[in-house]
């Protein structure tokens, strides 16, 4: 019987080989792929769902919190949206190709091109829409990808890449470009990170210790994506009732994801008209909202809990919510540029200088000015999906669409040149 690094390094073989016919197809063959891909999602919807219901059954038997489960979870509305995703990819402009040329005064004709990155290896948790997400960018790229998802969505997982497969073998193309490892324990994650030779670029997303795992151990090249300790900080010009809008919104709309606040800060002369207001929010919230909060906080939640040094670098992704006052903005930047995880961070005010200080000194990949912290999402960029958000500064920074999954190509041509 094979070890599992070795079915982890066929899969991968497989997907190297498939990626040397995929790098050199045209953007119809591509896109038609995609369309198939979308075509086939939808044509096995009941059997997806059948086999989601099966991980939601077992998420909820081992405990798994109720925001978690809502990242499990699959419904027809999602799986439409996914499915359109992969359409919506489809759409979008080719970016392989695209480059400048430019001659030198040696004769020399220099082209620069943007060509597929090879083989894309992903290691995540139970997200099931990032199994789409991630083979369509791959697709759409040239790229093929090597897929290792948490043991939450395995049914789910190889529900939608058996439909994947399909599509794209419907339209000729090696199914191998797209291959999911089965495996879902920390063996098979571990063979993943050491496919090098096979696995040009690895991504993992998922919490701060799948990261930090994949970060420390890889001997592949690693794309980092960021655990989202996220903040939103109320300027003492702050509109209100914006204000509370916006962090119930960034808060509590869909509190599991990486794009959700962790942190709010308030200036202390906002703190009296925004915390009478945002009480009022909280107290009709369908779901309580705990609270960690500072001293000069608690004066005006005496029951939430005290936070600890802990919890100004937790993420949360449950309905829990740090809250500190600070004197002014500078030490709001101070606090975000300490604890945060350098992914998305939000400042509401009506001061445009303070706006203008925010954007430039604060360290994220993703900086909103009055808005929420949740449209750091490829399909809310224009990007048609992502495959993930990256908190690094090399190569790429923010949500990874299309372009993210490209690198460059030199080609040069002469007329028997030879250097002197």
């Amino acid at each position: 019987m094979m070890s599992i690094y070795d079915q982890v390094a066929a899969l991968c073989k497989a997907a190297k080989e498939a990626s040397r016919s995929l790098s050199v197809t045209n953007t119809a063959k591509r896109n038609e792929a995609l369309l198939s891909m979308r075509d086939a999602l939808l044509s096995d919807m009941p059997a997806i769902l059948l086999a989601n219901e099966r991980d939601m059954c077992a998420a909820a038997e081992n405990g798994v919190s109720v925001p978690m489960q809502d990242r499990l979870r699959l419904n027809e509305a999602r799986l439409r949206a996914i499915a359109d995703a992969l359409g919506a990819l489809a759409s979008l402009g080719d970016p392989l190709g695209a480059g400048e040329i430019f001659s030198r005064p040696n004769g020399l004709q220099i082209r620069r091109v943007r060509v597929p990155l090879g083989v894309v290896g992903m290691i995540y948790e139970a997200r099931p829409n990032v199994t789409a997400d991630a083979a369509g960018l791959c697709i759409k790229t040239g790229n093929t990808a090597v897929l290792r998802g948490g043991k939450e969505a395995i049914h789910t997982n190889r529900a939608i890449v058996a439909a994947l497969r399909r599509g794209i073998a419907a339209v000729g193309l090696d199914e191998n470009a797209i291959c999911l490892i089965g495996i879902t324990d920390r063996e098979s994650a571990s063979a993943l990170m050491k496919m090098r030779g096979l696995i040009d670029v690895l991504i993992p997303r998922g919490g701060k210790g799948l990261i930090r795992s994949v970060v420390e151990n890889a001997s592949v090249p690693v794309i980092e994506t960021g655990a989202g300790n996220c903040h939103m900080y109320i300027d003492a010009s702050a509109d209100v009732e914006m204000a509370v809008r916006l962090t119930m919104n960034a808060k509590a709309q869909r509190p599991s994801v990486c794009n959700a606040i962790e942190t709010l800060l308030v200036h202390r002369d906002a703190a009296e008209a925004f915390f009478s207001a945002w009480r009022g929010a909280l107290d009709a919230f369908h779901t309580p909202i705990e609270l960690r909060v500072c001293p000069r906080t608690a004066m005006y939640f005496p029951d939430a809990v005290s936070a600890s040094e802990e919890d100004w670098s937790t993420e949360y992704d449950d309905y829990i919510l740090a809250v500190k006052v600070v004197d002014d903005i500078h030490e709001a930047i101070r606090h975000i540029n300490t604890y945060n995880t350098k992914h998305s961070e939000a400042i509401v005010t009506r001061d445009l200088e303070n706006a203008a200080l925010f954007e430039r000194t604060v360290d994220a990949a993703c900086v909103y000015v009055n808005a929420s912290t949740r449209f750091t999402d490829g399909e809310e960029f224009g990007f048609g999906a992502e495959i993930g958000i990256s908190t690094q500064k090399l190569h790429a920074r923010g949500p990874m669409g299309p372009d993210a999954l490209t690198t460059v190509k030199y080609l040069i041509c002469g007329d028997g040149n030879i250097r002197t």
